[in-house]
């Protein structure tokens, strides 16, 4: 049995986080494991230089004791928060935390080994600075994890359509072949669009298309496919506000241009675009 782990900074956007694992967990019976990870660079330079500058060395290293037990009682609080959220909104969850020292990235590898998700918010404690964080690790988590990688957004609202972003790539066959076995997306209506950026793509894309529907009808949905035109980061965008979905599903890495859209800014744009949840897959 996998898990549903969730990597929370105790943030809004990891109170949101914690509902959808919570939506998942209730449609698939899978336990919740929440993880908080405390990063201790937060107490090394340039800090200990300020402080130790100031203070002397021994003072600061007294400092620094309280600064760790306050961090450790902080991860206490986050992680009970979080716990009684899921369990009051989704009764009959299954919830555990985990508290860790380091780097969200390096406590990835063992944790996510037993876990059919991972899931983390778009943006982290201090989003309304528009700075570091949770947020800022997000494309790193993407690479580094073997598993799909839900990014949740700013706000939770039950899944009711999603949308594959289709290229034909192996991980966009991945995230048909995930959809059609997990019991969290099978009476969520199913979109697929594949986007030709000119005319001499038409062929290809619209026999990606058709292939990207048999599929899914055998996975046993009915998808609604389109092929569209123009630039794929604006027209996926386009189409997720006028078709009101409220999931978008793509591979992280693919063969045309929607393979940059974890490369860079474009990453950022892509999520902040859309206002949804984003489904990746490697």
């Amino acid at each position: 049995m996998g898990k549903i782990l969730i990597c929370t900074d105790g943030s809004h956007y990891g109170s949101v986080c914690c509902e959808y694992g919570g939506w998942l967990a209730s449609r698939t019976s899978k336990e919740v494991e929440v993880l908080y990870v405390s990063d201790l660079r937060q107490f090394e330079v340039p800090f200990i230089a300020d402080l130790s500058g100031s203070l002397g060395i021994q003072p600061y290293q007294a400092i620094l004791g309280q600064l760790q037990e306050l961090e450790k009682k902080k991860a206490e609080f986050i992680l009970t928060a979080a716990r009684e959220l899921i369990e009051k909104e989704w009764s009959g969850v299954s919830v555990t935390t985990t508290h860790k020292t380091g780097l969200l990235v390096d406590c990835l590898e063992d944790l996510e080994k037993n876990a059919d998700f991972v899931l983390l918010g778009k943006r982290g404690e201090r989003s309304q600075f528009a700075t570091e964080h949770l947020g800022s690790t997000v494309e790193r988590v993407v690479r580094a994890s073997g598993k799909p990688c839900l990014v949740t957004s700013r706000s939770f609202g039950k899944i009711n359509k999603m949308l594959l972003a289709y290229d034909g790539g192996k991980s966009c066959l991945k995230a048909v072949e995930f959809l059609s076995k997990s019991p969290a997306f099978k009476d969520i209506e199913l979109h697929v669009v594949i986007v030709a950026e000119d005319s001499g793509e038409e062929e290809l894309a619209l026999k990606r298309l058709r292939s990207a529907e048999e599929i899914c009808r055998a996975g046993g949905f009915k998808p609604v496919c389109q092929m569209l035109h123009g630039a794929p980061e604006d027209k996926i965008a386009e189409y997720v506000a006028a078709r009101g979905i409220n999931l978008l599903i793509m591979g992280a890495y693919g063969h045309s241009r929607i393979r940059r859209l974890l490369i860079g800014s474009t990453t950022t744009e892509m999520i902040r675009r859309c206002l949804v949840p984003v489904l990746l897959f490697r």
